[in-house]
């Protein structure tokens, strides 16, 4: 049996419950869980007076339902279990998560698994800017792990992106892939101008068929039926994510960049998609 956390709070100021995790709840009490500390604004207050909790946490699995739309650090640093929000997430979703599962069935607000290092993130709507992405001053971004969002995100997707997978069944906003040293983002809308500037490794999938012009700095390889392609697009299907079979038997041209970094990257274009 799940533990339910119904979310009561009719408020502007952000609410933000960093380090409520299914591992942490797990071996508590109903009365521990009602007296963690979380922030209304600058203010330390306890879980109960925002939230109803009720049921087992014992099995680390989390139901959170409301409009959490203002509720932020849902999830991060979980190492385990399973977390369910019924509907729209604050920011930090899953922020340098270390394992277990998420599943928004709205949208989320920015930073979605940001610096994450293992796990599962599937948000079922849109997702806001710096997806899997390094905080500001960190030198490296999501480690490991899948991010998916069913809809669109915004900009610097996987920025600074070391390892792992990010796939956006939308479009993505600019400067996807900045500074990336590797990983894979495979976005199949549009996207934004600026795809993988800086970046040293890793692959870039833009499926949408309307690529973005490249910067200068990325040089044509080959076209080509690449089986990685094959192999990401079985794993996203395997995770429910849904794609196009056509995908599967197409050919691809590959760019490789970004010259002015190591230049050891590559970006994937259906071919004759335009």
């Amino acid at each position: 049996m799940a533990i339910r956390l119904i979310y009561n709070a009719q408020t502007l100021v952000p609410v933000e419950i960093e380090g409520f995790t299914p591992d942490w709840a797990c071996d508590k009490s109903i009365a521990d869980i009602e007296r963690f500390e979380i922030f209304h604004g600058n203010c330390k207050i306890p879980l109960a007076e925002m939230f109803t909790v009720s049921g087992d946490p014992s099995d680390k699995r989390m139901d959170f339902e409301g409009n959490l739309s203002g509720v932020h650090w849902i999830g991060a640093h979980m190492a385990s279990g399973f977390v369910s929000i019924r509907g729209a997430a604050g920011r930090h979703v899953g922020s340098q998560m270390r394992g277990g599962k998420i599943v928004v069935g709205g949208n989320a607000g920015g930073w979605v698994g940001a610096e994450m290092h293992n796990g599962l993130i599937h948000i079922q709507g849109n997702a806001g800017h710096l997806t899997g992405a390094a905080y500001r001053g960190s030198s490296k971004g999501m480690t490991g792990g899948i991010i998916l969002v069913d809809g669109n995100a915004g900009n610097e997707i996987g920025l600074t992106m070391r390892r792992g997978l990010i796939a956006i069944g939308g479009s993505a906003g600019d400067m996807m892939g900045f500074n990336m040293i590797a990983g894979t983002v495979a976005v199949f809308g549009e996207c934004g101008i600026r795809p993988g500037a800086g970046m040293r490794r890793g692959t870039l999938a833009l499926f949408g068929p309307n690529p973005p012009q490249l910067l200068p700095s990325f040089r044509y390889a080959s076209t080509y039926p690449p089986l990685t392609v094959k192999l990401m697009l079985r794993t996203l299907m395997d995770k429910g994510f849904r794609v196009d079979q056509a995908l599967m038997a197409s050919e691809y041209d590959l760019y490789h960049g970004d010259m002015v970094s190591l230049g050891r990257g590559e970006i994937l274009f259906r071919h004759n998609a335009a």
